[in-house]
């Protein structure tokens, strides 16, 4: 495990590949009232993983369970579906084609929203995206082609195929130029929090966010430190194959990382949102970085009890489980309050 304190918290990056890109949405509001009219739609728990906490020294642990998300078995149901509500409530989605990549939950994200307003979404995903999930995206009736050896491969063809079509590119990312829709995902994945601050009374010490691209870690930070302040610590984890923010606030700009395929799939991502990028180096307090093998660990000692999860979905609790010998960088004592995100289920 790497650990970063974030040199730029409360502040941010000043630099000029940041100055156009906005800071996360903290308004949840506009997310839960679509939410309201989905049939689907239902409230996650939050679970007091008691035999956890003391597994780990600490005082409570509690987990957002968001392996049941609407039927979709991921946090990212909140996301692009959302986006897609919101284009439907204006009368554009109807015999829209949306195109994107995706690692993982993403493409069903998109793919559940085209299906429920009737428009089509084609999906793109690397070569070393499992069949198995490919095959869910076409049984909700998303177009699957197969491009490139990684994700920003795959983003890339996505990319490009989305202008040759003039069709909707819908990224959970964002860079240069494109902004407005992640800006959108990201401001999806509000409503979990917004059910996390109605279901805990008391703020948590610390708050473990997985990161890919950042949009989860970086629209969860956002909110929480509108909400907690400063009295939550808060911990970005992403796989070391795939380092991206870590990286970034290292440099002190947005840079691309290279790396190995990592176990960690839905997490294997190159290179930062910018969008999360600015806003975690604002928000975040600690960047940390988990291993193959602390990131399989953590998954299957959550599964010993009771939380069966992937590696991506269980990394920020992995970190947890594997901060024992780095507990006072981390500030973690006896009387610590920890969140953990479990942000899918074992299928992914």
């Amino acid at each position: 495990m790497d650990i970063l304190h974030n040199p730029y918290r409360g502040v941010g990056l000043s630099v000029d590949a940041l100055a156009d890109i906005p800071f996360p949405s903290t308004d949840a509001q506009a997310p839960l009232a679509l939410l309201t009219r989905c049939p689907h739609a239902a409230e996650t728990p939050l679970v007091d993983a008691l035999e956890l906490a003391a597994e780990c020294g600490v005082a409570s642990i509690y987990l957002k369970d968001e392996r049941g998300r609407m039927g979709l078995g991921s946090f990212k149901a909140l996301g692009a579906a959302y986006v897609i509500a919101r284009d439907a409530a204006e009368g554009k989605a109807r015999g829209q084609t949306y195109v994107t990549a995706s690692a993982g939950n993403h493409g069903l994200s998109v793919a559940a929203g085209a299906a429920a307003f009737g428009a089509r979404a084609v999906i793109y995903i690397a070569e070393t995206v499992p069949e198995s999930f490919a095959e869910r995206l076409r049984a909700m009736g998303a177009d699957v082609v197969r491009s490139g050896a990684d994700y920003e491969a795959s983003m890339a063809a996505a990319m490009a195929a989305a202008d040759a079509q003039s069709a909707v590119l819908l990224s959970d990312s964002s860079w240069a130029g494109y902004t407005d829709r992640p800006y959108r995902v990201m401001e999806g994945y509000l409503a979990l929090m917004a059910e996390v601050f109605t279901q805990m009374e008391t703020a948590p010490t610390h708050l473990f966010l997985q990161a890919g691209v950042g949009g989860l870690a970086g629209a969860a930070a956002a909110i929480a430190r509108s909400v907690w302040g400063d009295q939550t610590r808060m911990i970005v984890v992403e796989p070391e194959a795939a380092p991206a923010l870590i990286a970034s606030i290292k440099a002190g700009a947005p840079v691309e990382t290279s790396g190995p395929v990592s176990a960690m799939g839905r997490l294997d991502c190159k290179v930062p949102s910018l969008i999360a990028l600015k806003g975690l180096a604002r928000d975040a307090d600690d960047f940390v970085t988990l291993s193959e093998a602390e990131g399989n660990d953590g998954a299957a000692k959550a599964e010993t009890f009771g939380f069966a999860t992937t590696p991506s979905g269980g990394a920020g609790l992995s970190a947890l489980l594997a901060s024992e010998p780095y507990r006072a960088a981390l500030g973690l004592k006896g009387t610590s309050r920890v969140l953990c995100i479990l942000s899918e289920g074992p299928e992914g």
